[in-house]
Order: structure tokens, then sequence, then C-alpha cells
């Protein structure tokens, strides 16, 4: 019912800034909350962002609170994530997801629809 497109990644050094973009497809679409998911190199898939349709509740993970940024414009069907002072073990894949339900879910690892991925890496 949802399709979902990253894109924005890229390489970048420690303390830059990137801004990752999540395109959004479906007529559910409004039904959904978004959020991020990352999954470095020899670790489990981490919980990174989440938000609802109204953009009024937001969770983010320990690892990127202050850091990172998670907002959506219903009106271009997409969310994004703003990374700013980027840390060497922000590097990662990270991976756009939606769920039927609050963000909570999404901050609880549950998720219905996952995107294709974009590679994140910073470089010290």
């Amino acid at each position: 019912q949802v399709q979902l497109v990253e894109s924005g990644g890229g390489l970048v050094q420690a303390g830059d800034s990137l801004r990752l973009s999540c395109a959004a497809s479906g007529r559910t679409f409004n039904n959904h909350a978004m959020g991020w998911f990352r999954q470095a190199p020899g670790k489990e898939r981490e919980f990174v962002a989440a938000i609802s349709w109204s953009g009024v509740s937001t969770y983010y993970g320990d690892s990127v609170k202050g850091r990172f940024t998670i907002s959506r414009d219903n009106a271009k069907n997409s969310v994004y994530l703003q990374m700013n002072s980027l840390k060497p073990e922000d590097t990662a894949v990270y991976y756009c997801a939606a769920v039927l339900g609050g963000p909570y879910n999404l901050q609880e690892g549950r998720s219905d629809f996952w995107g294709q991925g974009t590679q994140v890496t910073v470089s010290s």
C-alpha cells in the first residue's frame, strides 16, 4: 500500500550536515507514521527517528537526539531527516519506514513498509 524511496545519502566529514529525503506513495500514506532506521556493518538495525502524520509527535533514538531532526511535508508526500554534527559512528545504511499507527510503533521496532536504503558515510 505504501512505497518508500530514500535519497540524499553520501560521503561527508565529521561535523558536517546531511539531509535525507524519503518520497512516499500510496493511498494510505496519510494514515501512516513515518520514521528512519539505520544499520551499520556488524550491528543490528537501530531506530533513529519517527514522526506522526501531523508532525506534532516526534521520537528520537538516544544516540541522535539533539543532532538529528525529522520532519514531513504531506503536500509533497515526503519525510526528511536533517542530520547535523555528524560523527563517524553515524555511518550506516539509512532506511525510511512507515507504520499504520502512531510513531511509538517505530520507536519500538515495528514497521509495515521499508525503503531500499541510502548509504551515509562520515569520515573523521
